[in-house]
């Protein structure tokens, strides 16, 4: 397949969302190595979840198929999926030498721009490449106006639209140090 076919895939998603009352017009496909492993579409009305965006469902998806342990991934076979360990990229800012690949390798192809939630799920998800139909004016329009949290993000705590503050931080320390002190910690 090629990159228009994904993405007419993508978009009949979106529009198969819309046409079901499922949510709004976002559909998204994940692409490895020329297929498409996994699908997802916007279905918050469908389930009142504001997190069921379809780029999300599709990550969520993907990770099901490539984990033939999931959703329950013992330490053993940890290495044999998408927690397996890879060398950091060339010229990446992490601190650690290796992370979890988690998709490495795939592309992500949506029918409209990813919100800041999506896009931080991409990020994390460590997806090479992401291919949008409909750009955030355009989106815009049809009343997503993701705008406002990109420049929320930029502010200090203490001026974000929602309260955000920390308390008790020795508190979140002793999480840290069960994290820091377990031997065979697992960075992804």
């Amino acid at each position: 397949m090629d990159p228009k076919n994904f993405m007419t895939e993508a978009v009949r998603l979106a529009t198969e969302s819309v046409m079901n009352g499922w949510g709004g017009p976002f559909g998204t496909v994940i692409v490895k190595d020329g297929d498409i492993i996994a699908r997802g579409q916007n279905r918050v009305l469908l389930t009142g979840d504001p997190t069921a965006h379809g780029e999300v469902e599709a990550i969520r998806k993907a990770i099901q198929i490539l984990n033939p342990w999931a959703p329950s991934i013992s330490e053993e076979y940890q290495n044999e999926s998408t927690l397996t360990l890879v060398p950091r990229p060339e010229g990446s800012p992490d601190p650690l030498p290796r992370r979890a690949g988690m998709l490495l390798g795939c592309s992500l192809y949506t029918s409209g721009a990813p919100c800041p939630m999506c896009m931080s799920a991409i990020y994390w998800s460590r997806i090479d490449s992401v291919y949008f139909g409909s750009d955030l004016e355009a989106t815009r329009k049809i009343g997503f106006d993701d705008a406002f949290q990109y420049e929320d993000f930029q502010k200090p705590l203490d001026q974000r639209k929602i309260r955000i503050e920390q308390i008790y931080p020795e508190l979140g320390a002793q999480a840290y140090a069960a994290w820091t002190d377990r031997p065979n910690h697992h960075p992804y």
